[in-house]
């Protein structure tokens, strides 16, 4: 079975340093918590000590609860699926290597093609610029909106001359239809 599309929300996010992924993410987090959603942190390097320092930093209602998800460690989806109560949001942040989001992505898609997600799925791939070999364009399609410092946005509230393409609109273009 597919997960229905609704219940499935992709982000993507671009951030120059550790420092600034964590700042960015950081009020997002707080807010998700707030609501009761479940985290799952899929990071290929360990920013426990980034997380640690900016969180003595501030003064947020649930720096306790930021503090004690996995940073360090790859969450496992599917148990944090399992844990999941009626009406609880799933949140995904995964962050590493292009290949390294890819793969789990893979692994994500997987999943879900064959398991039916009743609860709002956010998966959030945290893209760091300068590393980032790819095209923008790419990532932006991939996705159904950007997450920055100011939270949530649709794509087009950051890149304004962004227009999603689909392949009968490729082909038209090159006159193959």
């Amino acid at each position: 079975m597919e997960v229905e599309k609704n219940h499935l929300t992709k982000l993507c996010s671009f951030y120059v340093s550790e420092w600034h992924l964590v700042t960015m993410l950081l009020p997002y987090l707080n807010e998700k918590v707030n609501e009761e959603a479940k985290i799952a942190i899929v990071f290929e390097k360990d920013i426990t000590e980034n997380v640690v320092t900016l969180l003595e930093k501030l003064n947020l209602k649930n720096k306790e609860k930021i503090l004690n998800l996995n940073w360090s460690k790859r969450d496992e989806i599917k148990n944090k699926i399992n844990e999941l109560k009626e009406e609880q949001e799933l949140v995904i942040f995964i962050n590493g290597s292009k290949e390294f989001i890819e793969k789990q992505n893979m692994k994500l898609t997987r999943y879900f093609e064959t398991h039916l997600i009743k609860h709002k799925v956010k998966v959030i791939n945290c893209y760091e610029v300068i590393a980032f070999e790819g095209n923008i364009q790419q990532v932006l399609e991939e996705h159904d909106k950007v997450l920055n410092t100011s939270g949530e946005r649709e794509i087009t509230e950051v890149f304004p001359d962004f227009q999603k393409t689909t392949y009968n609109q490729e082909k038209a273009v090159v006159g193959l239809e």
